[in-house]
Order: structure tokens, then sequence, then C-alpha cells
């Protein structure tokens, strides 16, 4: 890990101050840092994108990988930092932006080409972005490496009937699959944040074996099951507003206990009951 006095000393140059408001705590193993340059993936036909550029710790090592790169940072100061660094490299583009307000999509490279993105993104971002990139972006975009809080990545992860799973599960498993890859812990930051943190790739499917009315309606099971997670499936599926026989067939159905608790359901398994829910 590089001295500490090192950042300091950068950060004083461009009279920079981590804000806590911004959710700025910065990796600075560089052990960890080497690691993930390792695990991240990206086939000679894709351009990569970081979310979150920084004092360009992580972009460093990008720059090494020889692909066309997107460096996207919001902080004004940080973005001057950025500029000194990278500023005269033709493989990399520099663009001052929010993430959230950005169309990722119009920065994809010709197919077979997509956008491999990586970032150490501030953790209020974590929901927001993950869920914004799996269903609008799954087109162009093929993977996903980030730094997220520890919990999330373990929820996102997780297997039915432990107490990580939920419907941020279900989203991520239904759009993706997800691999944790590296646990980081707290002391690898600076500032350092008061929860460890985990380095995931979410690779993006390219087909759903929902659609429509049918997708819908299993997103609507799952906010049915996770929002009284406590209950017997019978008793969550009341919410759905569906007559008791008709949910009483469906479980029949597809053997199903009525007695157990939704979250011990599955993927596939709640997407089967979605569709026998909607079956007269």
């Amino acid at each position: 890990m590089p001295p500490m006095n090192s950042i300091s000393e950068m950060f004083k140059e461009y009279s920079f101050r981590p804000r806590k408001s911004a959710g700025q705590n910065f990796l600075a193993d560089a052990k960890i840092l080497d690691r993930i340059e390792e695990v991240i993936q990206c086939p000679p036909e894709d351009i990569l994108l970081e979310v979150g550029g920084g004092y360009g710790a992580l972009t460093e090592r990008l720059v090494k990988k020889g692909l066309p790169l997107i460096v996207v940072e919001p902080d004004h100061k940080l973005f001057a930092m950025l500029e000194k660094k990278f500023g005269s490299n033709p493989k990399v583009s520099l663009v001052k932006a929010d993430i959230l307000k950005l169309d990722i999509g119009s920065k994809a490279p010709p197919l077979p080409g997509k956008i491999t993105l990586a970032g150490n993104i501030p953790y209020y971002l974590t929901t927001p972005l993950i869920t914004r990139l799996l269903t609008q972006y799954n087109g162009s975009v093929r993977k996903i490496y980030l730094m997220i809080q520890k919990e999330v990545a373990d929820r996102m992860a997780a297997n039915p009937g432990t107490k990580a799973y939920g419907a941020l599960t279900l989203c991520a498993q239904y759009y993706s699959r997800v691999t944790k890859l590296i646990d980081v812990p707290a002391k690898s930051f600076r500032p350092r944040p008061k929860v460890d943190s985990a380095f995931i790739e979410i690779e993006l499917k390219e087909t759903f074996r929902l659609s429509g009315e049918a997708e819908k309606n299993f997103f609507k099971l799952v906010r049915s099951i996770f929002q009284s997670r406590r209950k017997m499936l019978s008793n969550s599926l009341k919410s759905l507003g569906k007559p008791a026989d008709q949910v009483e067939a469906a479980l029949k159905k597809l053997s199903i206990d009525p007695q157990i608790r939704g979250e011990k359901l599955d993927i596939d398994e709640m997407m089967e009951l979605a569709q026998a829910l909607e079956q007269p």
C-alpha cells in the first residue's frame, strides 16, 4: 500500500479533500489493485469504461490492457488530476459526467464489441447504477466489474433460504451471473470507510426466459414474497390479489408447499410460479 502521505500530497496539490457526503473512499492498496487488474477480462473487440476514475489508481492498470478506455469522473478536481495523468494518452477518453445521467449505450463499439465496465464507486451509487445497467444496457454492456459493499455483494450472490437472499438477488440473477472475486477490507481505503467491500463480476445475459407481462408478473411475485418474508408463501401471495382457489391450484400444480416461506424458492421456481398464477 502506498504511504498515506503520497496520496495526501497529491490531494494537497489540487486542494482536494475527500467528501464523505459524496462517498469518496479511494482504494490505496497496490496488491489489491494488482489483483483487480488480473481478474478483469476484456475481449479485444470491447472498449473499457471506468466509472469514477478518482485519482487514477485503477485507471493506470486499465490502460495497460491496451484497449480504448473511457473514464467517467464527475468531480472537477479529480478530473483535473486525471487530465494531468492521462490527457495525452490517445487511447484514453476522459468524460466529466454523472454516470447515472450518461447515455452509456452511445459509448459502445460496433458489434460484436461491447462495453466492459469497471470501477470503484461511492456506495450510494451501488443499487441505482447496477439496476440501470442490468435493465437498460444489457445489449451494449458485456461485463461489469465493481467494488461494492461486501454486504451487497453477498446479497447479489446469495442462495435461497439464506438471510442475504432477497429481491436484489433475484434481480441480479435474472439479468446476469454474479461472482464475488475479491474481499477487500476497509483498511485498504483512504479515507477508511466503516464497512468492508468486495470486488465482483457481473456477466450480463443476452437472452431472458420471460418477456413483457410475464416478466412484470415475475417481479411482482418477487416483491410480494420479500415484502413479507416471514409469512407463509400462501399468505405472502395474497398481496397479488389473486383468488384463493387460483393460488391453491398454482401451488398444487408445481408441488409447492403453501406453508413454506417464499424465500426458500429459487429463481426458476419463482418464474414457474409467476406463470402458473396467471393461468385460469
